[in-house]
């Protein structure tokens, strides 16, 4: 039984009304067969400690980031969204607000749907790219904010509380789960991560398929020396914005 989420959201943020209470995925993800209990608890031992941290450093910095969202748009700074974490546990991912609150996602999920169901690459990206090219919902520090990944900080309190990692495969949607192939469930077995390894290989300028086949290759090779290198790429993937979108 999935334990209940608990309220720890920053000072700042609105509580949207109407957001529906998670429900569970139904997958069928077994855990890793291998006891790997040194690994897991040096993982669970940086990312407290780094999280925390790194909270402690960039607080300041969240603070005005999260007024200049209220102030250049209307809404609440942070947007709140129900991913799919480790085994098909639900849990609530935060991000700074980079779109408008009155948006509409059917474009942008047919999009990714065909791009998980059909051989040929569907029109509105660019090059491999498995986010829209131009999606009219992002607002312009939006895209600022996704560009340089500062919309991403947030999840560092979702990294605090265990929910996510510092490196592993992307939270997916649970929409999206339900389209993975067999073998791409793998990526379930492990946390999800703000920074994993294909975003240090190519970050948006790969294909959804690649993405997800490098999660799966991170989920056989992790390693606590595995962890340190995509840590070490990460800065220089985000300061060279090598396929940010």
């Amino acid at each position: 039984m999935t334990p209940p989420l608990r309220s720890t959201d920053p000072p700042w943020v609105e509580q949207p009304a109407g957001i529906p209470a998670p429900v569970p995925v139904q997958l069928s993800v077994e855990p890793p067969v291998a006891d790997r209990r040194g690994y897991r608890l040096a993982k669970r031992s940086l990312d407290l400690v780094t999280s925390l941290l790194l909270l402690l450093l960039l607080l300041p910095t969240m603070l005005v980031l999260a007024a200049a969202v209220r102030l250049t748009s209307p809404g609440p700074a942070l947007y709140r969204q129900t991913r799919v974490g480790q085994h098909g546990a639900p849990f609530i991912m935060l991000k700074f607000r980079s779109m408008r609150t009155d948006n509409d996602d059917a474009v942008h999920r047919k999009y990714v749907t065909a791009l998980l169901t059909e051989e040929a690459p569907p029109d509105g990206g660019e090059a491999g790219f498995y986010k829209l090219a131009r999606d009219p919902r992002i607002t312009p520090l939006g895209s600022f904010l996704r560009r340089t990944s500062l919309d991403e900080l947030p999840q560092l309190f979702n990294v605090l509380r265990g929910e996510m990692s510092l490196v592993g495969p992307r939270p997916a949607l649970s929409w999206e789960v339900e389209l993975y192939k067999g073998e791409h469930l793998r990526r379930l077995e492990v946390p999800p991560g703000l920074t994993g390894l294909w975003q240090v290989s190519g970050r948006s300028r790969l294909s959804m398929r690649d993405a997800l086949d490098l999660d799966g290759e991170y989920v056989a090779r992790s390693s606590w020396g595995l962890d340190l290198r995509i840590l070490c790429r990460t800065p220089a993937a985000l300061l060279g914005r090598s396929g940010a979108r």
